[in-house]
């Protein structure tokens, strides 16, 4: 997952390939609670792992619940409908999943079983309303407080009369949130025991797919409810949670829909294969693919995957009620930007009581791009670009906003002349449903090699360009090349087959099937992590022979050319600014003088319990800056548009920093 503060999206060009999704949020959490709730034990399958189900399993394991978890399987050894523990404090995030649902139940079994609960979390939480679901709740005798202001969050439950009032139908507004009605689904069955109990929704029940999930599954835990279409709920007097065993949890439609709005707009010859759900799924956003198709993509489906692809170009503008997929939605709007005409979505005031206004904040975002924007209370109009703009995206600690907004960077395929980047800040706020969204986006996107930008560091021996260079690369999110630890991988390669570093043609037929990966501090020769092994001092020694070679530096330059990958690329040596990369956007070159390089060889060598005389150390220094820039291939020299950083008395963290200060001035936002 990236975790910098901003991630800068190159133009994208083209789309294709297969991804699996993560685990729906909306069957993870309920699935979570029904398990807590229920007697016996429930093994649950391919759940999703993210903040909001994080928040899930610590509150049920603080609640008492057995919960053992071993990558996307969990054991959840459930509560039965009787409390163990009475007295928490339970923190859930900006998980209205969790919040509203845990609320109810924690009510009537606090209310029944006594305790004191109070329920609390992040500052967007405690502007999100929960006074409906609180009214409901005080009808049946819960006793709950509200502990900042009042019908949001945090909340405190605190012990009742020892009995509910069930006899008549409680009544809950259905036009704010649907995960109130939800919650009361969820958490009625633990009062069923002297009667059916009644739920009567007011108004307009909104986002009733979800609330179709929320039924489906409490049939899966046993509990079958009668309905009288969307206004009466009745759950069976008598009824108790049973555990089903083993349940798996689809992959999750909302986020399917950045993909099938991918292949609708770049997926020109191979599909956007989607697997984890088909149009046989139970959740209601997968209704999003009629959309998109509605704007011109081409869908295809089969059990628990999809394929999109192209079709009409450019896209259809559409006029739109989306009740039924109110998170899927957000999608359309960013779809919008590449459409003929005007795209108007209603019926979707739920946006503005979710993670954030999320019609203020896709109105304020779309307008930075340059689209044309109409908001009002329950309804967005998107009108797209006359004139592409690079833009900073605020993500407003907002998943769908990071998601949706990250499809902008095709705006080339819009006629965007120049085509434009886009910068999403806080990507990592993404791990509330997807951690790996950004990861899995690029593994299915392409572009053209000069879209991609590339930053170089080069500088002589003991400079600290490396360690520069990857805590650029680390702050900007960006993939890293260590060309000397190409060389040294070569050294090794050679070594391992009893290769002499003065055989040219043999070094260089290593170096051309060289089997080397980077990720992050890690690197792979062949599937072996070897980066201790390239810190050894004879195989520095050897490298620093074969990089001499004309047939090896030849042989190794398609291979550091493959490292320009989306997002981009930051790459250190002595030739990355001069040979590998002559076109790169940003070209440093640190001048370190000997001695101070010295000094920090001196350092690192004695910290390996290596015995060194630093006089001999600049001594060897100063003659190999001598032969590196006397040589005839690739001499060391800065290029001509380079930008000269004397870091002799700076640190690493004011060496990044100065970098990362001349990148941002390259930059267009």
């Amino acid at each position: 997952m990236y975790t910098t503060p901003f991630l800068d999206l190159p133009p994208l060009l083209r789309a294709g390939g297969t991804v699996r999704l993560p685990g729906s949020k909306s069957i993870s959490n309920r699935v979570l609670l029904l398990a807590g709730l229920s007697e016996g034990t429930t093994t649950v399958h391919d759940l999703l792992d993210s903040d909001d189900t994080r928040v899930m399993l610590v509150a049920l394991r603080e609640l008492g619940c057995t919960v053992e978890s071993q990558g996307a399987t969990v054991r959840i050894s459930g509560l039965g409908g009787r409390l163990r523990q009475r007295d928490a404090r339970l923190f859930l995030g900006n998980a209205g999943t969790a919040m509203r649902p845990l609320a109810a139940a924690l009510a009537v079994l606090t209310a029944t079983q006594g305790g004191r609960f109070e329920l609390s979390g992040v500052p967007r939480m405690h502007e999100r309303p929960i006074g409906d679901l609180v009214d409901a709740l005080r009808q049946l005798g819960c006793r709950i407080d509200y502990l900042g202001n009042e019908g949001f969050p945090p909340l405190r439950l605190t012990a009742g009369s020892g009995s509910l009032r069930t006899e008549a139908p409680i009544r809950v507004r259905g036009d704010v949130s649907s995960q109130f009605l939800t919650a009361l689904l969820l958490a009625l069955p633990l009062v069923s025991g002297t009667g059916p109990v009644a739920i009567e929704v007011e108004g307009e029940l909104i986002s009733k797919p979800y609330v179709e999930i929320t039924l489906k599954l409490l049939e899966r835990f046993g509990i079958l409810v009668a309905r009288d279409g969307w206004q009466r709920f009745t759950i069976p007097q008598g009824s108790r949670y049973r555990s089903p065993g083993d349940i798996h949890v689809e992959g999750d439609a909302s986020s399917a829909s950045y993909f099938v709005a991918l292949g609708a707009i770049a997926a020109t010859e191979t599909p956007v294969r989607i697997e984890g759900a088909g149009l046989d799924s139970i959740q209601g956003d997968i209704r999003f693919a009629e959309a998109a198709q509605a704007m011109g993509a081409d869908v295809r489906s089969g059990p628990g995957w999809l394929e999109v692809r192209r079709g009409r170009w450019p896209l259809a503008a559409i006029d739109l009620d989306c009740n039924h997929i109110p998170d899927a939605a957000m999608t359309l709007a960013v779809m919008a930007l590449y459409a003929q005409g005007t795209t108007r979505l209603s019926n979707i005031a739920s946006w503005r009581v979710k993670e954030t206004d999320r019609i203020a904040a896709m109105a304020t975002e779309l307008r930075k791009l340059g689209a044309t924007v109409t908001e009002g209370a329950d309804f967005i109009e998107v009108t797209p670009p006359a004139a592409w703009r690079p833009a900073v995206i605020h993500t407003y600690d907002d998943h769908r906003v990071a998601m949706c907004f990250s499809l902008a960077a095709f705006n080339a395929l819009a006629g965007a002349h120049p085509a434009v980047p886009v910068r999403i800040l806080d990507p990592k706020c993404v791990a509330k449903t997807f951690p790996h969204y950004f990861e899995t986006l690029f593994s299915v996107v392409d572009t053209d090699t000069a879209c991609i930008p590339v930053l170089a560091v080069d500088g002589p021996s003991s400079s600290g360009k490396g360690t520069v260079a990857s805590a650029v690369a680390q702050a900007l999110g960006y993939h890293f090349l260590d060309s000397g630890a190409v060389y040294r991988a070569t050294a090794l390669a050679c070594k391992r087959a009893r290769v002499a570093p003065t055989d040219e043609p043999r070094v260089a037929a290593v170096a051309a099937s060289l089997d080397l990966a980077f990720e992050g501090r890690s690197i792979r020769l062949g599937g072996e992590e070897v980066a201790d092994l390239l810190r050894d001092e004879a195989i520095g020694a050897m490298a620093s022979k074969v990089s001499a070679l004309p047939s090896v530096r030849d042989a190794l330059r398609q291979l550091q050319l493959s490292f320009r990958k989306v997002p981009g690329l930051v790459a250190d040596g002595r030739d990355m600014g001069t040979v590998i990369f002559p076109s790169a956007d940003l070209k440093v070159f640190l001048t370190a003088s000997a001695a101070k390089r010295a000094e920090r060889r001196h350092k690192q060598l004695i910290s390996k319990g290596i015995s060194a005389n630093i006089d001999s150390l600049r001594a060897d220094l100063e003659a190999r800056d001598v032969r590196d820039q006397t040589r005839a291939v690739a001499p060391l020299k800065p290029a001509e548009d380079a930008q000269l950083l004397d870091n002799s008395d700076l640190t690493i963290e004011e060496s990044v920093a100065k970098v990362l200060e001349a990148w941002e001035h390259r930059r267009p936002f």
